[in-house]
């Protein structure tokens, strides 16, 4: 039913449980999982601005950290015998709804897996939401599990 499922992941928790919820399905549809870690420059780039080779420097690291993230989450599906395969984006001044969704267009998947903590009210607005951004842009079904 679904070849191709796209799982972004951050090594959080909530994160881990879609990949858990993405592997079953994988195993029942006989699918291949393709895991996103976008690395997140704005916090760098509102708090280390005119710090120049320092935030250069911080770049590295928010990188790497994304590496192993994509390397811890890849060997989880590749012990439960799913074909997997992983993609670091790295842009800034970007939404992370925007490159799951061209990512989704570009594989292409026929399913997004994203594990969310399902928050509600004051929380949900003040936090937004990069589930709800990615659901409502999404060229594909996409699956909230809720951690």
């Amino acid at each position: 039913m679904y070849k191709h499922i796209l799982v972004p992941v951050d090594g959080s928790p909530t994160s881990n449980a879609g990949l858990d919820e993405a592997i079953k399905l994988a195993r029942q549809f006989g699918s291949q999982l393709r895991l996103l870690h976008v690395v997140d420059q704005m916090p760098l780039a509102v708090s280390a601005e005119g710090f120049g080779v320092m935030a250069i420097d911080v770049l590295s690291l928010l990188r790497e950290a994304g590496e192993q993230v994509l390397a811890d989450a890849k060997a989880r599906v590749t012990a439960a015998g799913v074909p997997v395969d992983t993609v670091l984006v790295d842009s800034p001044n970007s939404r992370l709804s925007d490159h799951v969704t061209a990512v989704a267009h570009e594989w292409p998947a026929e399913l997004i897996v994203i594990g969310t903590h399902g928050r509600r009210g004051i929380g949900r607005m003040l936090l937004g939401s990069d589930a709800e951004q990615v659901v409502r842009h999404a060229p594909v079904p996409v699956l909230l599990y809720r951690a």
